[in-house]
């Protein structure tokens, strides 16, 4: 019997010369090779593929194999797993095995894994003789939403999230939903809070989607018929934002919603007590009180978010923090322009507006409501 080879639906991201698609279907990770040779790379040209042991473990030699059948010649870094591990000197890494595989500038780096693999790798690839190609193939939901696409790569410095980094879009993005299987519950959790994040500032439908459905805690309970639906819309949102303001002049700015709080609880928290959707989601529930306290939105939207991220599993609220660390954090945000932190605040569900004029004691306060203490 001939196996029919998987369906895979296209979003494409429009950046002109530098348009790329995002091919989506269960099965997708079979054609790693076909997808890049469709690309215009040529068989003979070596591949850097960089991973992580949870990941290298179930599909590994999957990617591998699909490159070999295409012509290509494939070596893998296997990197630790974590946010911690995001760093200069694991870059440095990447680098060597590029140098050790001889990579040329016609050559690429393929990403296997979720966010942190992701950046990395796209980070070095922006580098590596002054930037080569690099194909993302996320295998956690938040990067199949979000991370993967968009060409955002960077690595952690000791005072912020992502402080060093570069623009450097990939050449395709290759999302198979069947590699989500092996994700524990709670990294599903902690993607949902981006597919969340989406609904609220562009997506009302998707929004709506989501309350209507039940239970959103676990690969089961979504289904694959909302899955897919996620998948598709939120790579569409992210797609026109980016085709839109590649880097982040005004409009892409929307897309840090709850990031800006959030990042403040993951870098005070040393990047090891919450995960970055976990994080995000703490921050989309303080901008959701700063924005029914400034008057943008009104409290029973507020809540409708709260109870959405709720059913998720993902946390509601922040740890204690100092308020002089988080406004010394918050001021040394990367999205700071002349000294002014800049905030996505939701103005009703699929909307939001950028504003530099809040208070930082505002801010501050709404993420102090959060505490258990103050809850």
């Amino acid at each position: 019997m001939i196996e029919t080879p998987p369906s895979l639906t296209t979003v494409p991201v429009d950046l002109g010369p530098k348009a790329y698609p995002v091919r989506i279907g269960p099965g997708a990770l079979g054609l790693l090779g076909e997808e890049i040779l469709a690309r215009g790379f040529r068989p003979g040209v070596r591949v850097l593929v960089v991973t992580n042991p949870d990941v290298d473990g179930p599909y590994g030699d999957r990617a591998c194999r699909s490159l070999a059948q295409a012509g290509f010649r494939s070596e893998r870094l296997v990197l630790e797993a974590g946010e911690d591990q995001k760093t200069p000197a694991t870059v440095s890494r990447i680098h060597q095995a590029a140098y050790d595989l001889q990579l040329e500038r016609g050559s690429l780096i393929v990403a296997l894994g979720g966010g942190v693999v992701g950046d990395m790798a796209g980070f070095a690839a922006a580098t590596w003789l002054r930037g080569i190609a690099v194909v993302q193939v996320p295998t956690t939901l938040l990067a199949m939403v979000d991370a993967a696409i968009g060409g955002k790569t960077g690595v952690n410095h000791p005072g912020g999230k992502n402080l060093i980094g570069a623009f450097h879009q990939p050449s395709l993005v290759l999302v198979d939903p069947c590699t989500l299987e092996t994700l524990p519950p709670r990294e599903l959790q902690a993607g949902m809070a981006e597919v969340i994040k989406y609904g609220v500032i562009a997506d009302p439908v998707l929004f709506e989607a989501l309350e209507g459905h039940g239970s959103l805690a676990g690969l089961g309970d979504l289904g694959p018929a909302l899955l897919d639906r996620i998948l598709r819309r939120s790579a569409t949102a992210k797609a026109r934002v980016v085709a839109a303001d590649e880097r982040e002049g005004s409009l892409r700015a929307i897309l840090n919603y709850g990031h800006t709080l959030g990042h403040v609880v993951e870098t005070l928290t040393g990047y090891r007590r919450y995960l970055h959707g976990e994080a995000v989601a703490i921050g989309m529930v303080a901008a959701g009180i700063l924005s029914r306290e400034l008057g943008l939105w009104t409290a029973a939207e507020e809540a409708r978010q709260r109870q959405l991220i709720a059913r998720t599993g993902l946390p509601l609220e922040a740890p204690p923090l100092e308020a002089e660390a988080v406004r010394e954090c918050l001021l040394r945000d990367k999205k700071v322009r002349d000294g002014r932190v800049r905030f996505v605040l939701p103005t009703r569900i699929g909307a939001v507006e950028l504003r530099d004029d809040v208070p930082l004691e505002a801010a501050l306060s709404a993420l102090m409501q959060t505490t258990p203490a103050r809850s």
